[in-house]
């Protein structure tokens, strides 16, 4: 007779054989969101796991739900409460959220708030006296925010590495000097629309921050060569990114000085930048040959073809190049493709009103370039789709050509 045991199995829950922190070991084999949302459905405790786990998340909430969150998502790494500008949620957030995070959210390293416009300086000195961990700081649009609380930010967050500031109107060189002081890991900060900045600013800023990558200054009027001098000899290796649209201060002694610096340098906007000239743009072209990426100088009226014509020699990793209202530019910039043996990367050109552009410089560009996604030429009267079919100009299918201004803009070379 068989013995009962034989028959008999033992079962086992899997919540009293692994531990928490084996199953955050499984947890964190799970690549999908998704499947790690169906994680947190086995049971509570697997819900609660899951909850502590999770590093990202974007919300609307007022202070209960936050702190109800907070009491959910204890390690949180990254928190984006941002607000779309065409449709924005009244109040938002306001100081008191802003209070609530500081206190329960002590692991953030990520916080976005770009577009809450209810925040002001009282909770935004929360954030510098809670969330030293504080890593990235997006408070773009916040146009209440003056010197005094960002200051505060810059005292508490000595870790910060991004800080983006475009349309706070109100900061000053103040500021700049608080992160130069504070924040020596500084990479990523924008400036756009803050047009109380100087190049006294600026050159404060770098004694202390030299490892800036990235760096927007567009519209800031009041910037000049001394600024931007500063900033290329301070971080000359580090600088990537540097965006100066409308600074109709910047000429040729600010371009000069990138070209001998800034080898690393992939993304420059100069945009509006009028008195920059020939001389500087050919230089730039022949030192960042290799990086440069993405170039705009729309509006800069002294540019011609010699200039273009070094840049398309040169830089053959340029995948973006903008040289809108460029007047003085004709086929003659393309000639000299033709008797290159290289591919052009290009991606992105936008040649708008270059009314000296005609359909056979267009066909020249098109021979060594098959890469193009996008070319904008509207209000050049010398092309016209029924010029581009009757010239037998071949686009390829992934091209969309901008003849009148009905396709979308890009964002690359703003």
């Amino acid at each position: 007779m068989a013995s009962s045991a034989d028959s008999s199995s033992i079962t086992v829950c899997i919540n009293e054989a692994l531990t928490d922190d084996e199953l955050r070991s499984v947890l964190a084999k799970l690549e999908s969101q998704r499947d790690k949302e169906s994680f947190g459905l086995v049971c509570k405790r697997w819900l609660h796991l899951q909850s502590t786990e999770r590093k990202r998340l974007s919300a609307r909430a007022g202070p209960h739900m936050l702190r109800r969150m907070a009491d959910r998502f204890s390690r949180l790494h990254e928190l984006d409460l941002s607000q779309s500008t065409s449709r924005s949620f009244y109040p938002g957030v306001i100081d008191s959220d802003l209070r609530v995070i500081a206190h329960g959210f002590k692991c953030l390293r990520v916080l976005n708030l770009q577009n809450c416009k209810g925040i002001s300086d009282s909770g935004v000195h929360f954030i510098g006296s809670g969330l030293s961990s504080l890593e990235s700081l997006d408070v773009s649009y916040c146009k209440k925010l003056t010197d005094k609380g960002l200051s505060a930010v810059a005292e508490g967050c000595s870790d910060l590495r991004s800080l983006y500031l475009a349309g706070c109107r109100f900061v000053t060189d103040g500021l700049l000097r608080a992160l130069s002081k504070n924040c020596h890991y500084l990479e990523e900060l924008g400036l756009q629309g803050c047009t109380n900045i100087t190049d006294s600013g600026l050159t404060d800023l770098v004694n202390g921050c030299q490892q800036i990558k990235f760096l927007d200054v567009n519209k800031c009027s009041n910037i000049g060569d001394i600024g931007v001098s500063s900033v290329s000899m301070a971080c000359s290796t580090s600088l990537k990114t540097l965006k100066l649209l409308d600074c109709y201060k910047i000429g040729d002694e600010s371009i000069l000085s990138l070209a001998r610096f800034c080898k690393n340098l992939e993304t420059l906007i100069i945009g509006g930048c009028r008195d920059i000239s020939d001389a500087s743009i050919k230089l730039l072209a022949i030192s960042c040959k290799s990086n440069l990426k993405n170039l705009r100088m729309d509006w800069c009226l002294n540019i011609t073809d010699s200039s273009l014509s070094c840049i398309l020699a040169q830089c053959k990793n340029l995948e973006a190049l903008d040289i809108g209202c460029c007047e003085e530019v004709t086929d003659a910039a393309f000639q000299d493709l033709n008797g290159g043996e290289n591919e052009l990367s290009l991606k992105v050109l936008k040649v708008s009103n270059c009314p000296k552009i005609t359909v056979t410089g267009i066909g020249m560009l098109l021979d060594k370039c098959d890469s193009l996604e996008y070319l904008d030429v509207r209000s050049c009267p010398h092309i016209t789709k029924a010029g581009c079919d009757e010239a037998g100009l071949q686009f390829s299918e992934c091209c969309k050509v901008n003849f009148t201004g009905s396709l979308s803009e890009l964002d690359v070379l703003l």
